[in-house]
């Protein structure tokens, strides 16, 4: 085989690289999209709307009265952590380049914590079953049943806020990637790894500051947004490197 011939195959593979990154960075693009929109719609809008924190009684009666909502809130939560699932693969391929192992171990981590989210999201399948049955006041008395509401709502919230310690670190591995790539702004990177301290130090708040009341991840998750926007607008053109 002469030069000239070998010379074909590498540029197909240069080519069909540059393409799944293309690729790869448009379907996390429009993942996250997705996500941005589902998972505030249930976690800001809806569930608030139905929960109210001290009082377990107007919890059960809100969501008794609002079944259609609160179910439009599972599946929020679903088609959210459904996106995280692709989001990690999508990752993977699109920061494969940079260090294989590495991009493979950091999409594992988005799987960890997907895995608990999806776990924690049970405990308000069971919430919605518990008010679907149409017995479930005769097996419990009332005060029991508001309290098995409350008890299922607050454990989703308990297990899923542990998962973010696995996202956190997730977030960090992905911005160190993202700035030793050669064709993602460096600052990306930067904005990364503060957002995935920021879920980590939220996380770890009962256990370092018990005291406080900030939350760190509501001050620095805007590297994800800025992340999402660069793969939507800047990934589908991203430059083949040298």
């Amino acid at each position: 085989m002469t030069a000239g011939e070998m010379l074909i195959p590498n540029k197909m593979l240069k080519s069909a690289t540059k393409g799944s990154l293309r690729s790869a960075a448009l379907i996390a693009g429009i993942s996250l999209l997705i996500m941005v929109i589902a998972a505030p719609f249930a976690e800001l809008y809806a569930l608030p709307k139905l929960v109210v924190q001290s009082n377990a009684a107007e919890t059960a009666k809100n969501i008794i009265e609002n079944k259609t909502l609160f179910t439009a809130v599972l599946f929020g939560y679903l088609i959210t952590f459904i996106c995280d699932v692709i989001v990690a693969w999508a990752l993977y391929v699109l920061l494969k380049p940079v260090n294989d192992n590495l991009s493979l171990l950091t999409a594992w981590f988005r799987l960890v914590y997907t895995v608990i989210a999806l776990v924690a999201l049970l405990n308000l399948v069971t919430v919605l079953r518990l008010v679907n049955t149409p017995d479930a006041l005769t097996i419990f008395q009332p005060d029991q049943f508001n309290a098995q509401v409350m008890l299922f709502i607050n454990t989703f919230r308990s297990n899923w806020n542990f998962g973010l310690l696995f996202f956190g670190i997730h977030l960090g591995l992905l911005g160190y990637l993202v700035f030793r790539s050669d064709y993602i702004p460096r600052i990306l990177g930067v904005l990364l790894v503060v957002a995935g301290l920021g879920y980590l130090l939220t996380t770890l708040k009962p256990f370092l500051f018990p005291q406080s009341n900030l939350d760190f991840a509501e001050y620095t998750f805007y590297g994800e947004l800025i992340f999402m926007l660069w793969l939507l607008i800047k990934g589908p053109r991203i430059k083949e490197s040298n």
